[in-house]
């Protein structure tokens, strides 16, 4: 199985609180949902072009935490955690998230997947605090990075099969 032409995500906000990103990929949920919890895989997309993921740290339990952490070429490093709230193997994930460089702004992320016909759809919802942090985030450049960072997400679990 091989990625298809990348296929960009798109992006919605449903209240001033939310910011909702959907992505079809070509491979069943299985594979990625794999790839969006292994931590030897996050590693090969999660920072995308930006650099590379040092640390990828993932107690995949609810309760447990995660951490990610992108070291760019100029040495900048960028972390990001929380901890998993609920987790339901290969449909749903529910977990906090706080970006290191902002420790006081907190979301709620939650990540269904859905198959059809060996193909994925991945929504995921990242609910704020507040619309000022939601637009924080959406004006952080962050949609560059998630869309290249999708299309690897889709390489690597399309590698899986």
């Amino acid at each position: 199985m091989t990625a298809t032409r990348p296929t960009p995500a798109t992006i919605v906000l449903p209240t001033p609180e939310q910011i909702l990103i959907t992505r079809e990929f070509a491979a069943p949920r299985a594979l990625v949902f794999r790839a969006y919890t292994t931590p030897e895989l996050v590693r090969r997309w999660w920072s995308a072009e930006f650099g590379q993921t040092m640390v990828a740290e993932i107690d995949l339990r609810e309760g447990g935490r995660w951490r990610y952490v992108t070291t760019t070429a100029e040495g900048h490093e960028a972390g990001f955690h929380g901890v998993y709230q609920e987790i339901v193997p290969n449909e749903r994930l529910v977990m906090t998230e706080v970006y290191e460089g902002m420790p006081d702004a907190q979301a709620v992320n939650t990540v269904t997947f859905t198959e059809n016909a060996g193909r994925t759809t991945l929504h995921l919802l990242v609910q704020h605090a507040t619309q000022e942090e939601r637009d924080l985030h959406l004006n952080s450049g962050m949609e560059t990075g998630m869309q290249q960072a999708l299309h690897l997400l889709e390489e690597v679990a399309c590698s899986l099969s």
